[in-house]
């Protein structure tokens, strides 16, 4: 996982996994919904923070939840170039039988309701990407603006989504990437860290010294006015800049480290097991 624009990545071939993930269902041996064309949508602007309704009903369908569970919104990013993996798109790589975008979307929805609370899921990706009926689409405008600018985006589409509904969006909005299959797995330990420290504004993953930013939970409003400063979202700007001035605690995952591990390059793709 990086902290600079991922890049996306293409189809290949990957051997089958050797096991099920240590939480919820493998997506190769599960595999998710059929894809289909989500909505493609441009950032126009910021969005407010507000807390949703702990039994509001999300983009994935009534999700309920356990009583007093935080309702979470999930933004997974899926742009970029490709650029070490030969100009692919990197959400449809094949990798241990499923797509990278597959492995991220189907280990969330596996979590929804019992690990973690009710929410939207929003991918920001390329048209061409195909999505499950159930996630939201979002693209920065002009596309290729870094991580950054892809998150503004995805708060927009979040909004939205709310709005449509006649709700708010979720007052915690994760970030993953989708070059991380097993990132979703990091979501219960940083949902607790935050929600155990009111005073921080972001839980993200510590990957030996160095801070994951792309793969944490934040309080929504501020997320928000860390990439769209003045309600203009900020494009090419290192992720660790954007996110300096919150306050982010960095969570040790111990025996989840595994779901840092991003594939960025062929070997590693072919090496990847569940």
């Amino acid at each position: 996982m990086t902290t600079e624009p991922p890049g996306g990545a293409g189809p290949a071939g990957a051997p089958q996994p050797a096991g099920d993930p240590p939480e919820g269902p493998s997506p190769a041996e599960n595999p998710p919904e059929p894809a289909e064309e989500g909505r493609h949508c441009r950032a126009v602007g910021p969005v407010g923070a507000r807390r949703a309704p702990a039994n509001a009903e999300s983009a994935d369908g009534p999700q309920f939840g356990r009583p007093g569970q935080e309702p979470l919104d999930v933004l997974v990013l899926a742009g970029g170039t490709g650029r070490r993996l030969g100009g692919v798109s990197k959400p449809d790589v094949v990798v241990a039988g499923a797509r990278m975008i597959d492995h991220v979307l189907a280990g969330v929805r596996s979590l929804r309701g019992s690990r973690i609370g009710p929410g939207r899921t929003v991918v920001v990706a390329p048209a061409q990407v195909r999505l499950p009926a159930w996630a939201g689409r979002a693209l920065e405008d002009p596309p290729l603006g870094g991580p950054v600018a892809g998150i503004g985006a995805g708060l927009v589409e979040l909004a939205r989504l709310a709005a449509a509904a006649g709700g708010r969006p979720a007052a915690l909005t994760a970030v993953l990437t989708c070059d991380a299959p097993q990132c979703w797995q990091a979501l219960p330990s940083l949902l607790a860290r935050i929600l155990s420290v009111s005073e921080l504004e972001g839980a993200c993953a510590q990957d030996e010294s160095h801070r994951q930013y792309l793969l944490g939970i934040y309080r929504t409003g501020a997320l928000n006015r860390a990439v769209a400063p003045g309600g203009r979202v900020l494009r090419d700007v290192a992720v660790r800049r954007a996110l300096a001035g919150l306050e982010v605690q960095a969570v040790d995952l111990g025996s989840r480290a595994a779901a840092v591990q991003d594939l960025d390059t062929w070997e590693s793709i072919r090496a990847w097991r569940p």
